[in-house]
C-alpha cells in the first residue's frame, strides 16, 4: 500500500464517521508519531504533516549532523559526508530532514497502524454518539426497525447508530416488522463496556408530552403549559393543561378542530384514549374534572392523608371507575389523591344492572352472563365460580376478572 492509497482510506474514515477535519488531523498525527517513535526510538525528532482534504501525508525524521567518524547513534545522527550528498551546504550541528516513506515501515507495521487508527476512530465515534444522545434525552427520535428480539427492538437512526427499544418501553399493542419506521423518546443513555447504550421509550409520559408539542403549536410555543401527564400505555392517558392567556382555550387547542390534532397523537399511541382537562388549583374541581366523563355529586377531602371520598349517582359509578379501573386510577395519579367512590345516599349498596359495568366488562361477556339468567351484579356473585365456568363458555381467568370487578363494586 502506497501513501496515496493509505490517505484515501483515511479520508473514507473521515466521511463515514463524520469526524471534523481538525480532530482527524490530530488522530492521524498521533498514530503516525507513535509509529515513528517505535521505529526510531522515543528520543527521536520526527514530524508529521497531514492534509486530509487533499490527501497529502508527509513524514520527516530529523537527524543531527555530526563530523565523520563521530557517529554514536545511527538512528538519530548522520555523518557530514553523507548529509552533504543531499544538502551540499549543510554543517555539523545542524538538523538533517530525512523524508520517510510508508513503504519503509513494512507490511506488518502498516497493518498495525491501520488497526490502531480504526480503534481510535471507533472510540471517538462511540464517545460522539454518547455525547450526542446525552444532550437529546427527552427528545423524539425517528428511526427504522433493524432487528426484532424477544426482549427488545434494535433501531437504526438516520446516521446508522444503534438504538434500543426494550419490551417494557413498548406499548402493549405495538407490532413492528423489519424496515418499519418508528418514533420514540430518548429515555436514557448509559455506557456499558465502553459502548454507548441509547434506551428509547414509547410508554413514557415524556413521549406523550413531546407528541403534544409536535402536534399543537400553542404547546410548542409555550402559550399552553402541560402541568401533568399520567398514562396506562395503550389504554388511557390524562393530560392536565393550562393557559395563562384567557383568549386561548387550552383543551380546545389541544383537541383541535373536529379532533384533528388529538387524533394524530391517538394514532401514534395505538388508539390510546386521551383525556385533556383544564388544570386548576381548586382540588375538588380538579378531581371532578379528572374523573370525567362521570358527573360528581360531591367530594370530601382529607388533605392530611391525601384521600378523597367521591359521591356519585349509581349510574355514574361505572363511568368514574372506567374499564379495567383505568379512569379512577389515572385520576388519582393526576391529582395526587387516593380516590374512594361511594354511591350517593346509599347506606347499603343496592343491586346494579350488568349493563352499568359496560366500561369495565366487555359486552360479549355480559351477554354470556345474561344468557344464564344473570342480569345484575349480585346475581352473578351468588353463583360459585365453578358453576359459572360450567354454565358459560367463559374462561376461568375471565370469570375471576368479572368477579373481582363486581366485588369491588359492592365492597
Amino acid at each position: 500500500m502506497n501513501t496515496d492509497e493509505l490517505i484515501d482510506s483515511f479520508s473514507d474514515f473521515k466521511e463515514i464517521k463524520n469526524i471534523d477535519r481538525e480532530t482527524m488531523m490530530h488522530i492521524l498525527e498521533d498514530v503516525f508519531h507513535s509509529m515513528l517513535k517505535k521505529k526510531y526510538g522515543e528520543e527521536s525528532n520526527c514530524d508529521v504533516i497531514v492534509n486530509t482534504d487533499k490527501g497529502h501525508l508527509e513524514l520527516y525524521h530529523y537527524r543531527d549532523v555530526v563530523a565523520d567518524g563521530a557517529l554514536e547513534d545511527g538512528l538519530n545522527q548522520i555523518e557530514l559526508s553523507k548529509a552533504m550528498v543531499e544538502i551540499p551546504d549543510v554543517e555539523v550541528g545542524e538538523e538533517y530532514a530525512e523524508s520517510v516513506q510508508i513503504s519503509d515501515f513494512g507490511r506488518r507495521a502498516i497493518l498495525s497502524l491501520r488497526q490502531n487508527l480504526a480503534s481510535k476512530i471507533h472510540e471517538l465515534e462511540k464517545d460522539g454518539i454518547y455525547k450526542k444522545y446525552k444532550d437529546r434525552v427527552g427528545d423524539i427520535i425517528a428511526g427504522e426497525v433493524h432487528q426484532i428480539w424477544k426482549r427488545e427492538i434494535l433501531i437504526l437512526d438516520e446516521d446508522g447508530n444503534e438504538l434500543v427499544l426494550p419490551r417494557n418501553e413498548q406499548i402493549p399493542s405495538d407490532f413492528y416488522k423489519k424496515g418499519d419506521s418508528i418514533s420514540a423518546v430518548v429515555a436514557g443513555v448509559e455506557m456499558k463496556n465502553n459502548t454507548p447504550i441509547i434506551i428509547l421509550s414509547r410508554t413514557s409520559p415524556v413521549f406523550l408530552e413531546r407528541l403534544f408539542e409536535r402536534e399543537v403549536p400553542e404547546v410548542f410555543d409555550g402559550l399552553i403549559t402541560i402541568k401533568n401527564i399520567v398514562r396506562e400505555p395503550g389504554e388511557r392517558a390524562k393530560v392536565a393543561v393550562e393557559s395563562y392567556d384567557d383568549r386561548i382555550d387550552p383543551v380546545g387547542a389541544c383537541v383541535g378542530m373536529k379532533g384533528a390534532r388529538i387524533h394524530g397523537i391517538v394514532r401514534e399511541l395505538r388508539n390510546e384514549n386521551i383525556d385533556v382537562i383544564n388544570f386548576t388549583n381548586n382540588i375538588q374541581l380538579y378531581i371532578s374534572r379528572a374523573l370525567s366523563p362521570a358527573k360528581i355529586t360531591s367530594i370530601e377531602l382529607d388533605d392530611e392523608t391525601k384521600r378523597a371520598k367521591v359521591f356519585l349517582q349509581p349510574d355514574q359509578v361505572s363511568l368514574a371507575i372506567g374499564k379495567g379501573g383505568y379512569n379512577i386510577r389515572l385520576a388519582g395519579k393526576l391529582t395526587g389523591y387516593e380516590l374512594d367512590v361511594f354511591r350517593e345516599g346509599a347506606v347499603e349498596i343496592e343491586d346494579v344492572d350488568l349493563d352499568e359495568f359496560a366500561d369495565e366488562i366487555d359486552h360479549w361477556i355480559i351477554d354470556e352472563l345474561k344468557s344464564i339468567g344473570c342480569d345484575t351484579g349480585k346475581s352473578v356473585l351468588e353463583i360459585s365460580k365453578e358453576d359459572l365456568v360450567k354454565r358459560t363458555d367463559l374462561e376461568e381467568e375471565t370469570i375471576d376478572e368479572v368477579i373481582s370487578i363486581l366485588k369491588s363494586e359492592f365492597e
